[in-house]
Parts: structure tokens; sequence; C-alpha cells
């Protein structure tokens, strides 16, 4: 009779690096060897469980603090993680790599997405031939969420402060519920693929993180070459919405 053995399940601790947090492989575009390899001071470990790790990066943080000289004045806004460096656990948590890109603004547009898990990566793209960057940045996003057949919990890496910022600092709610309308009085833009992401959203459990665009995150390249492949294909569909509005605007 054959004997089966089930590997453990191992969990890997990044208290500093490039994305701290609790990863669950160590190799890949989306395991912990990424976050540390060639990261200066990185503090990393791995363990047998979740509960270990999560210690780990408590006592670090707690290590931190204690550091800290006593005549540094520490308040509520500086001890906030940046969100270009937030904490991520991505722990049973779906990864998506999004991007956007136009030739001229506008110009032809295309949008790349990669949905990174064990058993592979799948990539998306899709172009058109007169466009926005903020609307193909937008559209990576929708376009990576909308695979996802039941809600889910997800960890969606952009490097569009106008997706990112408008997601999570509430402007694009506000807007909705001022009829799509901005602080100074203004239309918003894009309103047809913000509904699109804001109901995405209701839906699923989403972690948005910025990342730095064209600074060597692999995840983040694969999809800004995806994005401008598609863009740069011939005889690409027309963007109805934005072809059609009176007034464009990016």
């Amino acid at each position: 009779m054959q004997r089966i053995i089930m590997a453990k399940k191992k969990f890997y601790a990044v208290a500093v690096g490039r994305q701290p947090g609790i990863y669950t492989q160590w190799f890949g575009d989306a395991g912990a060897q990424y976050q540390v390899i060639g990261f200066q001071g990185a503090r990393y470990k791995r363990f047998s469980t979740r509960e270990e790790a999560q210690g780990f990066i408590q006592d670090w943080r707690s290590g931190e603090q204690m550091r800290v000289k006593p005549s540094r004045k520490i308040n509520a806004r500086s001890t906030a993680t940046p969100v270009d460096k937030p904490d991520v656990d991505l722990v049973d948590r779906i990864i998506i790599y999004t991007d956007g890109s136009s030739l001229g603004n506008p110009g032809p547009g295309g949008y790349g997405v990669v949905i990174s898990s064990s058993g592979g990566n799948r990539e998306l793209s899709g172009g058109f031939r007169k466009t926005t960057n903020n609307r193909m940045e937008l559209l990576a996003c929708i376009v990576g969420l909308e695979q996802l057949e039941t809600p889910s919990a997800v960890v969606l890496y952009s490097d569009s402060r106008y997706v990112v910022d408008g997601i999570t600092k509430g402007w694009a709610k506000k807007w909705q519920r001022n009829d799509w309308r901005k602080s100074n009085g203004g239309k918003a833009l894009n309103i047809d693929f913000w509904e699109r992401l804001l109901s995405l959203c209701d839906r699923h459990d989403v972690q948005w993180v910025w990342v730095k665009g064209h600074a060597g995150n692999p995840g983040n390249e694969r999809c800004y070459k995806l994005a401008t492949q598609a863009a740069n294909l011939p005889k690409l569909p027309p963007d109805v919405a934005y072809e059609t509005t009176s007034s464009p605007s990016p």
C-alpha cells in the first residue's frame, strides 16, 4: 500500500521588505523571496503556523517602537503605514496585478491583468482604438475582478493613484452619492467604469495596494507589457462610451 505524505503548509513572515506581510509560498512573483531578496535590512522568517508568523511581525514592530528615540514625537498619523508600503496578508487571498496604458492621451490604449495562483498565472488583455490611460487603468481592475465567479478576498495591485485613491479615499463613492459631481461642481469622468468597479468592490473584499510603476515589480511589469502590446494591435474596436462623449477628457 502506497503511503501518501502531505506536505506541511509553511508561513513566511516578512516584517521588513518590499511588501511586509505573511506569505504561504517562497518562490514566484507572489512569494516571500521577492519581497526580501536585495532589500537592505530585510527581516523575515519561516514558521509552521500563521499565529507564529503574525507573532514574529508583531514582535518586530514592538521592538521598532522601543528603538524610537524618546525625543521623537509620535502621533497617530506618523505611525500609519504609507499606502505604497502596506502590510499585506496574502493568506487565502487571490492576487491580481493590473495596468493600463494609452499611446497618447487620448489615443490607442490597452489593459493588462495577471491573476496569480498556485496553479500558475492567468493573463488577460485587450485594447481600443481611442481611449485614455485612466480608463484603461480602471478597466484592468474591472476585468480582473470580473473573473471571480463568487465573492472573494483579493489583493489588487495597481500603479494608478487615480484608481487606488479614488476607491480607498472614498472619492468615487462620494461622486456617486452626489450624482457624479465632484466637490468643485464639475462632472466626474469615466462614470461608466467607476460604477462597474464600485459594484465589484461591494461584491468582493478587495485590499488595494499602490505600487510604483516601472520599478521592477514583476507583476506590474508584465501587466504593462500586456497593456502596451494590446494598444499596438491593428484594427482595435472603439471604446464606445468614450468616443460618443461630447467632450471627452482623460
